[in-house]
């Protein structure tokens, strides 16, 4: 028998995770303000969501409020749903790492660009829900009524080209 194959969740279990969701480890997250991880735990982190960082390399530091982690089992239990920032090649430990240590975990999320069935497989075998290839903000954005022409609203306007 074959593996279920991953079929994107449809509108209305996007809004019910992301309405459900309260606090969202951010997984590869980095400190540089223009990196798309910071910008999407900004404004994650600016919409409610408890916002937890994660990256090795910046442990110790703080980072919107909240001290970065080392690794997954230095997070809150009260972790519902990872964020991942990292390579597909690098997901499956990831997802393994969250089901073993985060016991209220409901969610996995993989960034634009990020796909993995083996982390699909595992999340699918926990009753997790599974999102990949795609971001939270923009999906947030898209479904509460704030997506503005290409997806951002800068709120800077110019002529330049």
């Amino acid at each position: 028998m074959d593996a279920p194959r991953y079929t994107p969740p449809d509108d209305a279990t996007l809004r019910h995770m992301l309405k459900t969701t309260r606090t969202i480890a951010v997984i590869g997250v980095s400190l540089n303000p223009v990196r798309p991880s910071y910008f999407v735990a900004r404004y994650l982190s600016l919409r409610g969501f408890r916002v937890i960082p994660v990256n090795p390399g910046h442990a110790g530091e703080t980072l919107l409020g909240q001290t970065v982690r080392a690794h997954l089992s230095d997070c809150p239990e009260d972790v519902d749903m990872v964020d991942v920032f990292r390579r597909s090649e690098h997901v499956p430990p990831i997802v393994a790492d969250a089901i073993d240590h985060l016991p209220n975990l409901r969610t996995v999320w993989l960034q634009i660009g990020v796909e993995s069935d083996a982390a699909f497989a595992m999340a699918q075998e926990r009753g997790l829900n599974f999102v990949q290839n795609r971001c939270p903000k923009i999906e947030n954005q898209r479904l509460f009524g704030e997506l503005r022409m290409g997806g951002f609203n800068t709120g800077v306007i110019s002529s330049k080209l």
